[in-house]
């Protein structure tokens, strides 16, 4: 019996490598095969209005807005005074069709988690607009299939008219705080790009958050009309991060963006990738993790998430990347290929993020003349 035991155990052992060399040869077209959709590209329809309500995730009229959500000890601003126009991820997974419906229960349901756990972030000191859209669907950034780039032409489209119908719906001398994560972070560049960069609108703009998204310092950069955060609390400028734990393996991030030509006409390949540190505000500095003001702790629904502080550190790599150090406990479901801490680019630094939306939004004020915001640290809105 015992023998039979140990050969059992030996091969559950040699399945196991199998599988995982198995992975690492082949995880690229496994994650193809798996997501990219099989079917061509048609344009769904549906065009979300944004003159009605429901064509929005967040805005500061809808009751039950996942983005005024906040972790025990923190509270969202009674009267903020700062726009912010959030752009949310990738939530829709299936490989059915190439843009997600309106009405898919799991993609919103994720739309709603992402909202929470991101958008959140910056209810300290801004009335949040996130656009419901018509996302590409997540294999669509995992092909070069001209069906892929439809896809994303189109998600972008909707984008573009709620950013439109946002600022048509606040007073023309708000303030705007720019954020998007994978996806959104990709849309808010193209924003940036054709609709903010050369315009009077780029001197209104308090940061812009490009975050799980490279950004060339060479080839991106030049075309968004704002430059890199260099210091923290520095108002009118742009972060972009990208968090893998070590070892870190960011070789798929890499393909694509090598493979890209960034917004100025440029190739992508041999340049920079933007790195701003969101413990320190400011790019090529490191962080110990006693700088981490709260890691926000994932749970299913967030019903029992909380804040912990002192979770993780961050510096930037000479390569572009954020390292978060070894893998932190309780984030293991969903990290991707390579240590790639991707769904926790915000979760790993809300406090840090919060404070820091907080700080440049002040120094805007201050810069601008306009009325001084009430701190949100000392009304209650930072963590504890």
């Amino acid at each position: 019996m015992a023998r039979r035991f140990l050969y059992l155990v030996a091969g559950l052992i040699v399945l196991t490598l199998a599988a995982a060399i198995g992975w690492n040869l082949f995880q690229d077209s496994i994650m193809r095969a798996a997501f990219v959709p099989a079917v061509p590209f048609r344009d769904p329809g549906g065009a979300p209005d944004y003159a009605r309500p429901a064509a929005w995730l967040s805005r500061p009229d809808l009751p039950h807005d996942p983005a005024r959500w906040t972790p025990i000890g923190v509270r969202a601003a009674a009267s903020p005074a700062v726009a912010v126009f959030y752009i949310s991820p990738t939530t829709y997974l299936r490989r059915d069709r190439w843009n997600a419906p309106p009405d898919d229960r799991e993609a919103n349901a994720r739309l709603r988690l992402f909202a929470s756990s991101q958008a959140s972030a910056f209810n300290g000191m801004g009335a949040i607009w996130a656009p419901r859209y018509r996302q590409a669907t997540m294999g669509a950034f995992l092909t070069d299939k001209a069906d892929a780039r439809h896809a994303i032409d189109l998600a972008y489209g909707d984008v573009a008219r709620a950013f439109d119908a946002f600022l048509a719906q606040i007073p023309a001398s708000r303030p705007i705080l720019l954020a998007g994560h994978s996806q959104g972070a990709m849309h808010l560049t193209r924003l940036l790009h054709d609709r903010i960069a050369g315009t009077p609108l780029a001197s209104r703009i308090v940061a812009a958050y490009i975050v799980g998204w490279p950004v060339s310092i060479g080839a991106d950069l030049p075309a968004l009309g704002l430059p890199a955060c260099e210091t923290p609390g520095q108002p009118g400028c742009i972060l972009s991060w990208q968090s893998f734990a070590e070892p870190f393996d960011p070789h798929a991030v890499r393909e694509v963006y090598d493979a890209g030509t960034g917004l100025t006409g440029r190739p992508r390949r041999g340049t920079a990738i933007l790195c701003v540190n969101p413990l320190t505000g400011a790019p090529g500095t490191a962080a110990l993790r006693s700088a981490n003001l709260g890691t926000l702790v994932p749970t299913a629904d967030l019903t029992d998430a909380h804040i912990l502080r002192a979770a993780v550190p961050a510096r930037c790599d000479a390569s572009g990347f954020l390292l978060i150090g070894a893998p932190p406990d309780g984030f293991g479901t969903y990290v991707m290929p390579g240590n790639n801490f991707h769904v926790f680019d915000y979760a790993l630094f809300w406090a840090n993020i919060r404070a820091d939306a907080e700080a440049r939004a002040r120094a805007f004020m201050a810069r601008e003349g306009g009325r001084p915001m009430i701190s949100a640290l000392a009304s209650g809105g930072a963590a504890r």
